[in-house]
């Protein structure tokens, strides 16, 4: 009796694994998009990226002989800037002809353009729509991609590089004393700012620089913040630093912000504490931000982010981007 007792259990555990084990693969059949599509994982998808964030990530995972179309707006790398190039403001025609069944977009695309979105789900291609807005984010982000090419296990290792680097940068800060007071600007014409939890503020965070602008209330859903002349003008004597992101939708530069009314106030434009950093490197959710933390902790502390330090996190990034 006790020996059939003992062979029910093992095999009671036997079905229980089986069952276990095909419920965890039968979850890795799809992945769940910020539109909450469930998307289904083949073997070989034909790719076309239309946020240059996703063209980066998916070469850096392996995935670059997957990219059969890349978006306008593409910069980086340079050895996959010569695909076909697609903007959500074509027509459906221009997209079949390049025969994809998978197209990666961002949630604006999505909300902005639901008639193009909709014919191209009739003809059978599925879309992806994808943006992180923070950190914690981003590495789901890459694990999601890593999925869809079949590289998951490239997507984990790309992370694990990122967290090192990370944590390097962490036990970097905590050597230095006395920590600037930085306002980051994001758009400066409407004078705004970033959200405290976006990935932006969080890599000036990581850089050892301290939001002054950290009370800033989000616009809407996005990363963005109001802050407005006013609020910044009050704390005028506390920014060591004026950083300003230049990018797509903040075509500024040093001398516009020393000649803007009213801001020879605020300490960092007195001191000539001006400086820009690019968009692709503080926003960008890539590899390529490890680049963009060290470019800010070295204009706030070039003691501490100096050249060793650049050529280990270079030398990271050569690791992931290169071509197949």
């Amino acid at each position: 009796m006790k020996m059939i007792k003992v062979v029910k259990l093992v095999i009671f555990f036997i079905i229980l694994f089986v069952h276990l084990g095909y419920c965890f693969r039968l979850e890795k059949r799809y992945i769940i998009d910020d539109s909450n599509r469930q998307i289904g994982i083949k073997r070989y998808y034909r790719i076309i990226s239309l946020y240059p964030a996703h063209t980066e990530n998916i070469v850096a995972l392996g995935g670059t002989n997957r990219l059969v179309g890349i978006s306008i707006s593409d910069t980086y790398p340079d050895f996959i800037l010569d695909k076909p190039r697609f903007s959500y403001h074509f027509g459906i025609e221009r997209f079949l002809k390049v025969r994809p069944d998978l197209i990666l977009i961002r949630p604006m695309i999505d909300m902005g353009y639901k008639n193009l979105i909709s014919q191209l789900e009739k003809n059978n291609i599925k879309i992806v729509s994808l943006q992180p807005k923070s950190l914690d984010d981003l590495y789901e982000y890459w694990k999601i991609l890593g999925v869809l090419i079949g590289n998951l296990d490239r997507a984990n290792n790309m992370i694990y590089d990122f967290k090192s680097m990370l944590s390097k940068f962490d036990n970097i800060n905590k050597k230095i004393k006395h920590k600037k007071y930085v306002y980051f600007e994001s758009i400066h014409r409407k004078v705004k700012t970033f959200c405290n939890t976006s990935i932006a503020a969080s890599i000036l965070s990581k850089a050892g620089g301290i939001n002054v602008a950290d009370d800033a209330i989000c616009v809407k859903s996005t990363n963005i913040a109001d802050y407005g002349k006013e609020r910044l003008f009050s704390k005028a004597d506390k920014i060591d630093v004026y950083l300003t992101q230049r990018g797509r939708m903040n075509k500024v530069d040093v001398a516009k912000i020393k000649h803007e009314p009213g801001f020879m106030i605020i300490k960092a434009v007195k001191n000539n504490q001006v400086y820009v950093v690019d968009e692709e490197l503080t926003s960008r959710p890539t590899l390529r931000l490890l680049l963009g933390i060290y470019e800010i902790g070295h204009i706030l502390y070039p003691e501490y982010y100096n050249n060793q330090l650049k050529k280990e996190v270079i030398q990271i990034i050569k690791k992931y981007y290169k071509e197949d």
